[in-house]
């Protein structure tokens, strides 16, 4: 079989310019391009720019920037997929043996957007030279800028899509600073102001990469060989804080994908936050003690389900501040998402720091559910109990120190340890201690039955 290959499918114009060669920018943002330009008559070709030294981008050239996206899971309880070949890359570039070619797209006039996902860790600022090897990612950016700059060209749309807070507002805040560093003058700094916005910005999509155990049997079905093959779940979520004028130029919305524009970011991420991130945590330590190894496995056990269901429809929900039907709505596509069959998501990956995993995800929820209503959330403290007891008798990932602390600590100074959890927790302290002796007796089942059967919405 050959090797996928363009053929007779023409290149678009170069109009993105991609940090990231990754399979989540290739099974997220490249996918959205690519179904505006099949679906919407769209003309957005991707330059994809290797944000690491190394030779990643090889095989992507090798295929003229193709590759075969199989996206798969469930919708309404009911198996589904979408299956395509992305065509809008148009190239990847390595800047560290093709820098000239780097910074020539810099004067390319109908370049217009520029997107980027370098890790959490790739969003930083270190005093350093002006240098392009060693410096960061937001310095080569600032490189770049500056050649867009000294074309006399406009700037850009930004998009980074670094799972960190204000994504958009930290990378510009370092643009600005390596600027300052490197003496580019206020006239520079002032265009960076002017002509280009950088947008916050919520990513939501498990992304699960090249499908080694089934590569062979798909080339075999389509006919073609693709070392670039990409899987990912159909669940999507882009939330992009900025000006909505910028939706007619990207008209996602127009073809049915989940992207939101809108003037506050935060509280889609505190969505996310408390309601998927806050139900892993929430199931993980009583699942492992019940010996499942994935959330799939946990989603077979209807007590493990009651849990979910009811920590996240009856708890957590009703503390945030958006309208109800669309937490109803994106809690009911997280249990989808859970139970789908084609994504192996461990327990242990979940469960790795679960202390500050918890402070950050599912204390908050307890917190305001006990104040509005005056009492507290049985299934979010019952979880509290289970990683209690998950870490002096089962077989935690986190820091030795905590490890050490809980095992060898009372409830009440684990409650109290203010270190721990930015707050003294005695006020649980009572119902902590009951789910604790009920598990410890009875088992995490008989936990699971005291907190009540089901959750309100289905």
């Amino acid at each position: 079989m050959e090797l996928l290959k363009r053929n007779n499918i023409e290149k678009h114009t170069e109009r993105v310019l991609q940090f990231g060669e990754g399979n989540f920018l290739r099974g997220f943002v490249d996918w959205m391009f690519d179904r505006l330009n099949k679906e919407r008559g769209g003309d957005f070709g991707v330059v994809v720019v290797q944000p690491r030294q190394g030779n990643k981008v090889a095989r992507l050239n090798a295929q003229e920037g193709l590759y075969t996206l199989y996206s798969r899971g469930l919708i309404n309880g009911v198996k589904a997929e979408e299956l395509r070949v992305v065509d809008c890359i148009t190239r990847g570039i390595n800047p560290y043996e093709d820098t000239e070619e780097f910074f020539e797209c810099a004067k390319n006039p109908a370049l217009r957007y520029i997107t980027s996902n370098t890790t959490e860790a790739g969003i930083e600022y270190r005093q350093d030279e002006c240098d392009f090897t060693s410096t960061t990612f937001p310095g080569r950016l600032t490189m770049f800028l500056k050649a867009r700059y000294d074309a006399g060209l406009g700037g850009f749309l930004i998009l980074p899509c670094e799972l960190i807070d204000r994504n958009g507002d930290t990378l510009k805040e370092y643009v600005i600073q390596y600027a300052s560093d490197w003496n580019y003058g206020e006239d520079f700094i002032r265009w960076v102001n002017e002509e280009n916005s950088f947008m916050n910005t919520l990513v939501d999509r498990i992304v699960t990469g090249y499908p080694h155990d089934t590569a062979e049997e798909m080339e075999a079905k389509w006919g073609y060989n693709d070392k670039l093959i990409n899987t990912t779940e159909l669940f999507h979520l882009w939330v992009i804080e900025g000006d909505k004028k910028y939706a007619e130029e990207l008209p996602f919305d127009k073809i049915g994908l989940n992207v939101i524009w809108t003037d506050d970011v935060t509280p889609y991420k505190k969505r996310k936050v408390r309601i998927l991130n806050g139900a892993h945590t929430m199931m993980s330590s009583a699942a492992m003690l019940m010996g499942k190894e994935t959330v799939l496995n946990s989603m077979e056990d209807e007590a493990l389900v009651n849990l979910v269901r009811k920590g996240m429809f009856d708890e957590i929900i009703p503390t945030i501040d958006m309208p109800e039907n669309e937490l109803v709505r994106f809690a009911n596509d997280v249990i989808d998402r859970f139970r789908n069959p084609f994504i192996n998501h461990h327990l242990s990956d979940i469960a790795l720091n679960s202390v500050s995993k918890f402070k950050v995800r599912v204390l908050p929820s307890i917190k305001d559910y006990a104040d509005n209503f005056g009492k507290l959330p049985q299934c979010l403290v019952f979880s509290l109990a289970a990683l209690i007891v998950f870490y002096k008798n089962g077989t935690p990932n986190d820091d030795a120190d905590i490890i050490d602390f809980i095992r060898n600590s009372s409830t009440e100074q684990i409650l109290g340890n203010t270190e721990l959890w930015d707050d003294n927790l005695m006020y649980l302290k009572d119902l902590v201690d009951v789910y604790i002796q009920i598990i410890e007796t009875n088992g995490v089942e008989a936990g699971l039955e005291a907190t009540g059967r089901k959750g309100n919405a289905e």
